[in-house]
Order: C-alpha cells, then structure tokens, then sequence
C-alpha cells in the first residue's frame, strides 16, 4: 500500500491528506492600536483575528515570525518591516533587543504562547504590550480516523503535537515531519522524526515527499 502524506493543518495541500487537529476562536472583544509604532505577530491566525477586529492595523509596520506569518500580512495589505532569522524564542527576542529597543511594540497573540516574550524581553529592559486575540482547542476525532499504517504525519505546531496525541496512539510504522526543531522538541523520544529545512508547510510536504522516495527506493 502507498504511504500516505498526513498534513495536521485547515491549509488544503496538493498530494497530501488533511486531518486538522486545532480549532481557532478569536476571544477579543476589540482591538485597541493605542500609540504603538510596531506590531509583532507570530502567526497568521493571529493577522486574521487582527483584521477581523479592526482594520487599522495595516497602518502600523509588522514584525512576523515565520514566512507564512508575513505572506498573511502582506495579503491582507499590511507591511512587514522585519522578519527574525529564527523561530527561536530566545533568539527572537535576542534580535528584538537589537533592533527595535526604541520602539513602542503591541504583540497580537494566542492565549497560549510556547515562549514567554514579554517576561524575557523585560528582563532585557525592552517593554511591550500583547493583547491575546484568540485561543486554540484541540479537534476530536474517533479512533478510527487515526492515520493509516506507514503514513508520513506532518506536524506543524507544538500544540498538533499534543492534539494528535489526544486523539491517537503513535504507530511504529508512521514517520513524522516537523517544521523545526521547537516543535521537533515536543516529539516523544521515540518518534521517528525528519525535520525541514525551511519553516513553511510547503517545505514539509516537500520533505515528506523525499522521504516518501527514499521509502520506495528500498
């Protein structure tokens, strides 16, 4: 039987099955630009909860983490003044540190963030505001919808990670793919895991692909 390239995302992707594993509610009331001069976004959900909440936010340069973060900002009219070198939390706030100390930022978030920015770039004598925009919750599914044997299982988050594991077993047989070695991190030890070079989900089905021929070669 062909394996089966898995993508635990809402994005519908050519040669892939999708199976998403989050649901998205934005739980802001309103969206107050105050007198900020930068904003800083970490994920495209949060770009369409912006955009849902009060347009004006294109007004305002964007810091984006991530390629698929800037392509949301710059689709919706916004403008991305910088994009970081890493996904890195530590590194991150190391490059905001340099570059923006003078700025007043507003970062648009989740209710759950895997790096505590804020308190880190304190500490670092950097202020900057957050206002949560939205809040994530894990999908259901049966057990019969597990991914079938052999499959290729794209993960593209941390919290994929936990929700495919409230829903599923691993199988020996199943391979992951990660989009970088954070997320990688949350793996359990025993996972057999490929990591993509570049950050975007385009790059994992492509390192699913090459895993699938390295497979079929043997």
């Amino acid at each position: 039987m062909p394996r089966a390239i898995y993508l635990l995302s809402v994005s519908m992707k050519e040669d892939t099955i999708v199976l998403p594993m989050i649901r998205f509610e934005t739980i802001a009331k309103n969206l107050n630009l105050g007198a900020c001069d930068l904003l800083m976004f970490t994920s495209k959900q949060a770009v369409k909860s912006a955009e849902a909440l009060n347009p004006a936010w294109k007004m305002i340069p964007s810091l984006a983490v991530g390629a698929a973060t800037a392509k949301e900002i710059e689709a919706l009219g916004g403008s991305v003044l910088y994009q970081p070198t890493s996904f890195d939390g530590q590194t991150l706030a190391q490059e905001i540190v340099e570059k923006f100390h003078d700025k007043k930022i507003l970062y648009l978030r989740p209710q759950t963030v895997s790096f505590d920015a804020k308190t880190f770039l304190h500490q670092s004598g950097i202020e900057i505001e957050e206002q949560i925009l939205y809040k994530t919750s894990c999908m259901t599914y049966e057990p019969s919808a597990a991914p079938k044997r052999n499959a290729i299982i794209i993960f593209t988050s941390p919290s994929t990670i936990d929700c495919f594991f409230k829903n599923f077993t691993w199988d020996e047989s199943y391979t992951a793919v990660v989009i970088g070695k954070t997320t990688q991190a949350h793996l359990p030890k025993n996972v057999r895991c490929e990591v993509s070079e570049v950050a975007t989900i385009d790059a994992c089905i492509q390192k699913a692909k090459e895993v699938l021929l390295t497979s079929n070669s043997k």
